[in-house]
């Protein structure tokens, strides 16, 4: 008897399992075949697949669709390819997709949920308002000082020290630095990870951002059982982490108030709007990073009417928030950029020649302001945040009712209600022959008369490797709202100056010295790895430095 009832309720949860995942299918909508529990997710999760693979894979199954639907473990999500209704879901209808989606349950993990990246509503815009100064080009200009320390006096000089033949594994580099540039910055903290390499606080930072196997299995109970998350408080960082940058940022903010220590840092501008203070902008007047950086919208820049004091943990939450998004992301741009590099020589070289140029001009001593006014290093970074974007999806919640009205005669009017998710997937975007064609499937009758005189005497494979899309005759013929690296829209990546500028001073002190060569253990072409949720090469990513003066 006991045997027929479980197998009576294995049949009904069978049933109402395959209910559930034909959510999209229900509605007309296009969804590939799914794994019960896992969704699309179950080659990643059985390490047969990076998610990187995966959503391109997705992306190209559905070629002739403007949208499909997903399953992040039972969770449906509507993905979203067409330019005009990401343009709607943006910027448009803002207002209908407010927040992102918090794989971490409320109530959870305070650091995690109080960080910009997890706020909702009128607590996001506040913060967003607050932070949104620390982050203008003048403040870029400020701190661009601190990121030279780092890129010239530690590593460029680590790396003249040591005698030939140079392997290195740029993950590890570049984590390394990008540890330090944000220690410095956001925390106010000085490391040198390239000479001290169990320095405490690249440890931590590197077990913050790194995703093992366990951290993997904990988002996916996020997805599937909230609840029992929430009731065996499963927090997203562990308790030591959580303790280090807690008693970190309140070592610093006492240090300060008590000394009166004023640095030009992220900690500072929390300080100073804690205290009511305006912060003046000269964005205007300086020179902006480039072509990729997100610019802010204007309900960043009006004043509001803040109701809520910043605490100690609003401020260490944002900097560990920012410390999260930073030190993998911009260590994967400075990874690809690297890679491409070796396997580009000719791109490689004639970055070298505007590098020489550059150091002619400002005898020996860069300026922000040379930097910034590169064109073609600007035109290698943009296309390698193009064809490798770090964050290679973005994603919303629906706030308010919204209806994606049928265009072509096999669509239904699609209804979305409070709560339900979209993705915009960014890699299958930059990687799609329609928007960056091939020369097979270049059509001029799609495009105006100027496009096509344009992309008719230019039009490469997009899985090729070139900075000319980004020049200055071409990079008007990007059609809108499909290039977005640091995402679209009020919600897009407040550190993209950020992110340019740190890359940019790196390459520029580093190829001042030294060519990147591939070595027998450069994989090319690149494979990411299946074992990782972070997109790194599978046998890593290994490069080798011949100094120029030879």
């Amino acid at each position: 008897m006991i045997l027929w009832i479980l197998l009576a309720l294995a049949a009904f949860s069978l049933w109402k399992l395959s209910r559930h995942y034909s959510y999209w299918r229900d509605q007309g909508i296009k969804q590939a075949r799914q794994v019960y529990l896992l969704g699309d997710n179950a080659f990643v999760f059985f390490g047969r697949e990076s998610f990187f693979d995966l959503l391109k894979r997705l992306y190209d199954q559905f070629p002739n669709e403007r949208y499909f639907g997903v399953y992040q473990g039972t969770l449906p999500v509507l993905t979203i390819k067409d330019p005009e209704i990401i343009k709607q879901v943006t910027v448009k209808e803002f207002d209908h997709f407010l927040n992102h989606r918090s794989f971490v349950p409320d109530g959870i993990d305070p650091l995690w949920s109080k960080n910009l990246f997890a706020l909702r509503d009128i607590e996001w815009r506040e913060m967003r308002s607050r932070l949104s100064p620390s982050f203008t080009s003048s403040k870029m200009k400020i701190i661009f000082s601190l990121m030279t320390e780092c890129a010239e006096g530690y590593y460029m000089n680590y790396f003249l020290k040591h005698e030939e033949p140079i392997n290195i594994e740029l993950k590890d580099t570049t984590t390394r630095y990008a540890n330090d540039v944000i220690a410095s910055v956001a925390f106010g903290v000085k490391c040198d990870s390239i000479n001290e390499k169990n320095n405490e606080f690249y440890l931590m930072g590197n077990r913050t951002t790194t995703f093992p196997f366990w951290r993997c299995i904990k988002v996916l109970l996020y997805s599937i059982v909230p609840g029992f998350c929430k009731v065996m408080k499963l927090k997203f960082f562990p308790e030591d982490i959580y303790d280090f940058f807690m008693k970190l940022i309140k070592d610093t903010i006492e240090t300060r108030e008590k000394h009166g220590i004023v640095r030009p840092d992220m900690i500072n501008l929390l300080l100073e709007a804690r205290k009511g203070k305006k912060i003046d902008d000269l964005s205007h007047e300086i020179v902006d990073t480039g072509f990729a950086t997100a610019h802010e919208s204007a309900i960043h820049t009006t004043t509001s009417n803040h109701t809520h004091e910043l605490t100690d943990l609003d401020i260490a939450a944002q900097a560990i928030g920012f410390f999260f998004a930073g030190f993998d992301s911009v260590s994967t741009l400075m990874c690809f950029m690297a890679y491409e590099l070796v396997v580009n020589p000719d791109v490689q070289k004639r970055l070298q020649e505007e590098i020489d140029e550059i150091l002619t001009e400002t005898k020996g001593q860069l300026t922000y302001e040379a930097l910034m006014q590169m064109k073609y290093m600007d035109m290698i970074v943009c296309e390698t945040l193009r064809k490798w974007p770090p964050s290679i999806i973005t994603d919303r919640v629906c706030s308010k009712p919204f209806t994606i009205d049928p265009v072509n005669t096999d669509e239904k009017p699609v209804h979305l209600k409070p709560g339900d998710a979209i993705f915009l997937p960014i890699v299958g975007i930059h990687r799609d022959a329609k928007y960056y064609p091939n020369p097979d499937s270049f059509d001029p009758e799609r495009f105006s008369i100027h496009r096509a005189l344009n992309l008719a005497k230019y039009y490469p494979n997009p899985d090729s490797f070139d900075p000319e899309r980004f020049s200055d005759e071409n990079k008007g013929s990007i059609k809108p709202y499909t290039y977005m690296p640091f995402g679209l829209g009020p919600r897009n990546c407040l550190g993209s100056r950020f992110a340019i500028l740190e890359t940019k001073t790196f390459f520029f002190y580093m190829l001042s010295k030294f060519n990147f060569v591939a070595i027998d253990k450069t994989q090319i072409p690149v494979k990411i790895s299946t074992k990782s949720f972070n997109m790194v090469g599978e046998n890593g990513m290994w490069i080798g430095l011949e100094s120029r003066s030879k």
